[in-house]
């Protein structure tokens, strides 16, 4: 079916001539830009022709004022470009397109669906988008999105400076700004709970555990009707609108609020020393499947933006969620570029977390690039060396939902890739829980894992390591639960992962067995610690500090309520972990052997050095059976020296120490079996060690540094 438009579709309110104030415009750069006398409008499609839908109002159910562009006056190779004169900042705008619906040759131009226009930057209309209405036949121009033209420069942004902090002194902490502060006990003003404004009241509790980037779960434009059975969308992992900021994370009432808010964040942590990375979600959109709506990108070009299937009926689906975009197509490429580069220019973010990042290794028709010679030709290439994202954080999740694993193929493309290192999440889970052959992987995953990012000629804080993320259990859950409990989700418990490698020390869920508590609680200490002590970047998951709970459930994506948020009352409860974590995290930043930024010596020397031991000194047993390991820790050229044993084992293990130069001797800064405050002592006051051994209690670690 062709769709064609119709000459009394061209309107203006007030008698005003159709063609008044209409110019052919430009057709760079994209999306809706401000100039003194007026707004120049830009858009990628090769529809036959394109409405450009102007409304008086953000939800009005019509617009006031239709353009009918003309291919010959108002296209250039497919870039439709109009100049509108006498509007401004806040003027409401969408779009129709005309041309061959025919979804069974990949072709979605659909005049009865309004188009929100992929650059915009800023979105109105929520409070009337119909998923539903997008996705059946119909008019939805009374229940669609449309964008707000922006401009970007009417900011103060009162001096801001990136604070530019190197990966080897940073400690990135994940959270999702609605969750934050959404609980009624978080002490933020009702007004502002589950905000952009609230977050920025919690700042101080971030500097006073010692968070140096906060990683903020997806803050783009998202559907939060993208969820099965009436449930709503909580990550955020749906994205609408690439360039804007979600509205329901502002406590204003209009668009343009949404995005002074968020940037008052970023230049309040910024003035905190804290950097803002945002997790970026280019592998699909919230259009979905075959079935789901046409809001943006398959109305406006379906075969330009997205990896079809060989016969053009459906989506290849690499990402898990119905479709994948066509990331290394130059028009798609170009606009993820111009993306990351408008929220470094104009919103001052530090770096990116891509999801799924795999998705971007594939080819315009869904085949991996990772082994041929056109790598250094694509997206990922293009992100790595743009000179406007230069210093900026990279951050990739190395896979995608179809199984293409790039672990370190990220890290070896160039030199500012940096990888979620889900090795160490595994192998660290599994050493901990007491699992056999274990040693040799944590061994490596301490160091950095050269095993998965051998080149020495880069820095060892590209690994950027975790036990816990957003996906999957919470740290607490981790030592609570050996099953997932997903049935909230109403999938029957079939969503979320099945290899969690957690261990609930007894009894599924929550205890009130002191044993089992004591257990779990050290068990958490453990992780910390392995963490802490680990080279590389430590990532720490929202509300592990506190042992925040999610009851079992290991995919919340969808559960917006207490479930999911931080309660604030964990920290009164819970203080005592929160002052672990807070020490240890300030012992590592005040040490300079865990701010190296290249691998360690494996010998004694005058460089920093690393030496493995067992509870038998230069004798560590790299056996399966193995479930203990020891390593000395220095950084002679500062008089740092540490000695760390973990304990993986079900019984106590004696440990020999090594000896120290005349008038040093051993004391103990974290010891995990003591309850606080002996679990972790500053340099200070910590006890000496009066002996040439240690009994390392069962499923303990110990830190013990030489003065």
């Amino acid at each position: 079916m062709l769709n064609k438009p119709l000459a009394t579709k061209t309107s203006v309110k007030g008698g005003r001539s159709p063609t008044a104030g209409i110019l052919p415009g430009k057709s760079f750069p994209l999306g809706a830009t401000v100039y003194p006398d007026g707004v120049n409008f830009c858009i990628f499609s090769r529809a036959e022709t394109l409405e450009l839908l102007l409304f008086d109002r953000p939800e009005a159910p019509k617009p006031s004022r239709v353009i009918v562009l003309d291919p010959k006056i108002h296209c250039s190779c497919y870039y439709w470009h109009v100049f509108i004169q006498g509007i401004k900042s806040g003027q409401v705008y969408a779009y129709r397109a005309y041309g061959e619906y025919a979804p069974e040759k990949g072709l979605w131009f659909d005049n009865t669906k309004v188009l929100l226009d992929p650059y915009a930057k800023a979105i109105a209309g929520e409070k009337i988008y119909n998923r539903q209405a997008a996705s059946e036949p119909g008019d939805n121009c009374a229940q669609a999105l449309r964008g707000v033209v922006v401009d970007t420069s009417d900011y103060d942004w009162e001096g801001d400076r990136l604070p530019r902090t190197p990966y080897a002194t940073s400690i990135i902490y994940e959270l999702h700004v609605g969750g934050f502060t959404s609980h009624p006990n978080s002490g933020v003003s009702e007004s502002k709970r589950g905000t952009f404004a609230g977050l920025i009241e919690k700042i101080p509790y971030l500097q006073q555990l010692g968070i140096t980037a906060v990683e903020l779960l997806p803050i783009h434009f998202f559907d939060v009707n993208d969820a099965p059975m009436e449930q709503k969308n909580y990550w955020g992992y749906s994205t609408i609108g690439f360039f804007a900021p979600h509205n329901d994370y502002s406590s204003r009432a209009d668009p343009l609020g949404t995005l002074d808010e968020f940037r008052d964040l970023v230049k309040a942590l910024h003035q905190a020393g804290i950097e803002v990375i945002l997790d970026v979600v280019f592998n699909h959109t919230a259009e979905g499947n075959h079935q789901g709506p046409t809001i943006s990108f398959r109305g406006l070009d379906n075969q330009t933006y997205y990896i079809l299937s060989e016969d053009q009926t459906d989506y290849h689906n690499y990402s898990g969620c119905g479709n994948s975009l066509k990331a290394n197509h130059p028009v798609v490429s170009r606009f993820i570029i111009d993306c990351l580069r408008y929220w470094v220019t104009q919103m001052h973010v530090d770096g990116f977390r891509f999801d799924l990042a795999s998705v971007l290794a594939r080819d315009t028709a869904g085949a991996s690039l990772w082994h041929t010679s056109i790598i250094t030709a694509n997206v990922l290439w293009a992100i790595e060396s743009d000179p406007v994202l230069a210093k900026t954080k990279l951050i990739a999740e190395a896979w995608d939902a179809a199984g293409l694993y790039g672990v370190g193929r990220f890290v070896d493309l160039g030199d500012w890739f940096t990888e979620w290192n889900g090795p160490f999440r595994d192998d660290v889970r599994r050493f901990v829980k007491g699992d056999s052959g274990m040693i040799k992987p944590l061994a490596a995953r301490i160091l950095a894992s050269p095993d998965m990012y051998p080149r020495s000629d880069t820095d060892i804080n590209r690994s950027i390591n975790f036990i816990t993320c957003h996906d999957g259990f919470t740290l607490n859950d981790l030592v609570s639960y050996n099953q997932k409990h997903n049935q909230a989700n109403g999938e029957n418990n079939r969503d979320g992962g099945n290899d969690n490698h957690s261990w609930n020390c007894g009894v599924e869920g929550a205890t009130e067995d002191p044993e089992i508590e004591k257990l779990r609680l050290k068990q958490i200490k453990n992780f910390f610690t392995v963490l802490l002590m680990s080279q590389g970047t430590p990532m720490i998951l929202m509300g592990d500090e506190v042992r925040r709970t999610q009851q079992g459930n290991n995919n919340t994506y969808c559960q917006n309520n207490e479930l999911s948020w931080f309660d604030w009352s964990n920290l009164e409860s819970n203080g005592d972990l929160f002052r672990f974590v807070k020490n240890a995290i300030a012992l590592i930043q005040g040490l300079s052997v865990f701010r190296l930024e290249h691998a360690l010596s494996n010998t004694k020397g005058i460089h920093p050095y690393l030496v493995w031991h067992g509870i038998k000194l230069n004798q560590p047993d790299w056996s399966e059976d193995s479930r203990y390991l020891a390593f000395t820790l220095a950084h002679p050229q500062f008089g740092e020296y540490l000695h760390v044993m973990f304990n993986a084992y079900w019984e106590s293990l004696t440990y020999e120490l090594p000896r120290l130069s005349q008038g040093h001797n051993w004391y103990r800064i974290i010891d995990t079996s003591l309850v606080t405050p002996d679990d972790f002592w500053e340099l200070a006051t910590a006890p000496l060690v009066k002996d040439w051994q240690y009994q390392v209690e069962a499923r303990t670690s110990v830190v013990l540094i030489a003065k």
